[in-house]
């Protein structure tokens, strides 16, 4: 439809002001608003949802990847290992304790069994709030991010809808950790999209009498080629870009039919089976990002990094570990905006490697304490930042652990 419409200019109140808005409450807005606010900062953090932990709860993606390179060493620490232990602290599923790692456990078995594990979205979810909301973080919830105002190549105000209809939020500094780099594009950063876009998820909850509540994974999430196991079950054919209100819509009634179909299909041998929740928000992955100052790739790995934030490892295969670079948060155009998450700055090979859980806590933490310095990136100083880090537990370089 090519018909346009004139929408008014209007006044709009300020409803309040901070000086870290972190914008998005899944694990990387999380891990930056704890960040920023343990960093002496006013922190607001908004959510589009009623709850908080994005793909890793309401996406019931809930199984926190590893925070090792899967030989025996841990990579990521500080904050990507808080919410670690928080996710688990009132229990795990059963069979998916990491005894290893939390309990002193040999080299061998290390090697053995991964640092991840499976918890409990609802749980997890209530007790990051505990935690953010002790932190003094101020949470609006059932809040977007609708546009920005942006002076002298600052953001100024974000322009934000809730149930309380349209208002600004003036700003010192914004962390953009939707997922889908909205910030950055509403802002005017440049940014790009995921080349492949993205396959097919329908992860739901169901219940027997026989195994209780289980996560049951439809549907593969996408992964290079070089990468496959030949196991690989792809729902459908179409790829899904994730930033068009349509598509993103066709995508999650497809996801809902497939479910349901699953659930009474197994209903056929087992009567006492019954879907007990689906995810409430798209199961995407890949999107959108800014297109920052750095762009890591995924070769070659264990390469030190002078502006490194953290390491990670790869989540889909042992060895490799990466040191991520401060400038990959941040583009070269909005001077106070940092990302965190999904939508930093990588290649699309990379990409998958970043979107993960612990990554988005490493991001997030690194972008929270950033925000909480400044509000010009390119100026900040990294060293001073790295320290800030390293006394809160985070390791940098793989010399750091032995590597």
């Amino acid at each position: 439809m090519s018909e346009t419409i004139f929408e008014p200019g209007r006044e709009l109140p300020v409803s309040s002001e901070c000086d870290v808005l972190v914008c998005g409450g899944g694990v990387a807005g999380i891990a930056a608003a704890l960040s920023a606010a343990r960093n002496g900062a006013r922190v607001t953090l908004l959510e589009r949802e009623f709850m908080l932990g994005g793909l890793g709860t309401l996406g019931l993606v809930t199984i926190y990847l590893p925070l090792c390179d899967g030989k025996g060493h841990q990579v990521s620490f500080g904050i990507a290992e808080e919410l670690f232990r928080l996710s688990i602290e009132r229990g795990v599923v059963e069979g998916r304790y990491p005894k290893a790692w939390l309990e002193s456990g040999t080299l061998e078995e290390k090697i053995a069994n991964r640092f991840q594990v499976q918890y409990n979205p609802h749980i997890f979810a209530v007790d990051a709030e505990r935690v953010l909301l002790a932190e003094g973080v101020h949470i609006l919830y059932g809040t977007i991010a609708a546009q920005t105002v942006v002076e002298d190549g600052k953001i100024t105000a974000v322009i934000v809808e809730n149930k309380s209809g349209r208002s600004a939020i003036r700003v010192k500094s914004v962390v953009d950790a939707t997922g889908d780099a909205d910030v950055c594009a509403l802002s005017g950063a440049d940014c790009a999209v995921h080349g492949l876009g993205n396959v097919l998820a329908a992860w739901y909850y169901r219940y027997t009498k026989e195994k209780g509540v289980q996560l049951k994974m439809l549907g593969c999430s996408d992964i290079p080629e070089e990468y496959h196991t030949g196991k690989e079950q792809y729902l459908t054919d179409r790829r899904f870009g994730g930033i068009d209100a349509q598509e993103i819509s066709e995508m999650v009634q497809q996801a809902h039919q497939i479910s349901l179909a699953d659930a009474m299909k197994l209903r056929e041998t087992d009567p006492t089976a019954v879907p007990v929740i689906y995810p409430t928000i798209p199961q995407l992955r890949m999107t959108r990002r800014i297109a920052g100052i750095a762009t890591p790739d995924d070769k070659p790995t264990h390469v030190y990094v002078p502006d490194s934030i953290g390491m990670i490892g790869d989540w889909r295969k042992r060895g490799p570990v990466y040191e991520l670079p401060f400038a990959c948060l941040y583009g070269g155009k909005v001077k106070n905006l940092i990302t965190a998450g999904r939508c930093i700055s990588v290649t699309d090979s990379m990409w998958d490697i970043t979107r993960v859980i612990p990554v988005c806590a490493v991001t997030g933490e690194a972008a929270g304490a950033a925000a909480a310095m400044s509000d010009d990136f390119a100026s900040l100083n990294v060293a001073s930042l790295q320290e800030r880090l390293v006394r809160g537990g985070v390791k940098l370089h793989c010399a750091d652990v032995g590597l």
